[in-house]
């Protein structure tokens, strides 16, 4: 089977451990042949940055082509629209069975649409990850991309798609009000994560606790992303602050914009329980995954959540609708900074229920995130 991902709105990068990097790996795993057609941008030390043009095997069998967007006035109006004429003759070149069109809002979901319309055997699925949160927050955005333009090309290739997928349950909101989708349309497919077995998360798990001096007794935290007030990385570092236990630690990964270095640097350098050690490689994010025992994450959504759950992490999660699947016995919601000192506090006098938490998000991981289940959901 030959599986393309069409993923003109994510900036594919190399070495990460987002959804269009793990699900197409999978489905390499799974025996397929797969195509990843993405824009000129990826990511580096976690700005986005040009690429150039380029048709390549990677080292692990992906084939990764990219593509200009085509020039519509301005390069802004271009990097809305996301129009790149040369997707439909790629794909009538590459006759894919299947089609996963990452992001659903883009001018080239029409061209998807007509090869479907020409080649009615194949599949084509659509995922969003859009919501009231991160799209749509200004009013243009809002009435007339969203509204208008992103509506139409939707509902004109409505008839055309298979499924489309939902990440979270205010994806789905979002999708019913600005695109006017039928629920029956639509399907849960969360962001997943590699699940391995216990055995094999021990073996990871002492890396970097071992670099770190850290004992059995020691308790990791890890936060990550990049860190800017959303993030509310400040409010984790003055809650630990307040909870002066030696058997708390605390490590940072991610990147610090420059507007928040004054604010967050004194805080790392007051205590040395905290240690910040930068961006780091998707691989290298998942040593510090599976050697932490609690992952937190306060504020804003991100997919490392996924991959935390699925390294027996116990969750510190703000209460977003979107994180009600992911919490079910295996940590705790916080919105303030009293909140999160409550927290550490009865994680300290009570550091045996981390077990029990870490086996509660293994459940989870299980049972909704592993890649090799919603691999399979593709070939159906």
């Amino acid at each position: 089977m030959k599986i393309v991902h069409v993923c003109l709105a994510s900036s594919f990068t190399e070495n990460m451990s987002y959804q269009d990097n793990l699900l197409p790996e999978q489905n390499v795993l799974d025996g397929h042949e797969v195509v990843v057609i993405s824009n000129c941008r990826k990511y580096l030390s976690g700005k986005e940055v040009y690429a150039e043009p380029e048709d390549r095997v990677l080292d692990n069998g992906i084939r990764l082509i990219r593509l200009e967007y085509d020039k519509v006035l301005t390069p802004f109006i271009s990097g809305k629209l996301r129009k790149v004429k040369a997707i439909y003759p790629l794909l009538e070149d590459l006759k894919p069975d299947v089609i996963l069109f990452h992001g659903i809002s883009g001018w080239e979901l029409l061209s998807v649409a007509r090869y479907k319309k020409n080649h009615p055997n194949i599949k084509v699925y659509v995922d969003s990850h859009a919501d009231a949160h991160n799209s749509a927050t200004n009013l243009v955005s809002k009435y007339f991309l969203h509204k208008i333009f992103y509506r139409m090309i939707i509902q004109k290739s409505l008839p055309y798609i298979d499924k489309i997928l939902y990440v979270s349950m205010e994806a789905l909101n979002f999708i019913k009000e600005k695109y006017k989708i039928p629920e029956e349309k639509t399907e849960f497919y969360p962001l997943g994560g590699i699940v391995i077995n216990y055995e094999g998360r021990q073996a990871k798990r002492g890396k970097i606790r071992n670099a770190l001096k850290l004992s059995d007794e020691d308790i990791l935290l890890v936060h990550s992303g990049k860190l800017d007030k959303l993030k509310k990385t400040e409010d984790i570092l003055r809650a630990l602050i307040e909870v002066p236990s030696e058997r708390l630690r605390l490590v940072i990964v991610g990147s610090i914009p420059e507007d928040m270095k004054p604010v967050l640097e004194p805080l790392i350098e007051a205590d040395k329980r905290i240690k910040y050690v930068g961006w780091k490689t998707a691989d290298e994010l998942m040593e510090y995954l599976y050697a932490a025992d609690v992952y937190v994450q306060p504020g804003g959504q991100s997919a490392t959540m996924q991959n935390a759950i699925c390294c027996g992490c116990a969750m510190v999660l703000y209460p977003h609708k979107s994180h009600e699947p992911y919490l079910q016995g295996n940590g705790y919601y916080v919105k303030s900074i009293e909140d999160m000192k409550r927290v550490f506090q009865e994680i300290d006098d009570n550091p045996s229920m981390l077990k029990k938490m870490s086996d509660n998000s293994m459940k989870i991981a299980r049972e909704l995130l592993d890649y090799k289940k919603l691999a399979a959901r593709l070939y159906e």
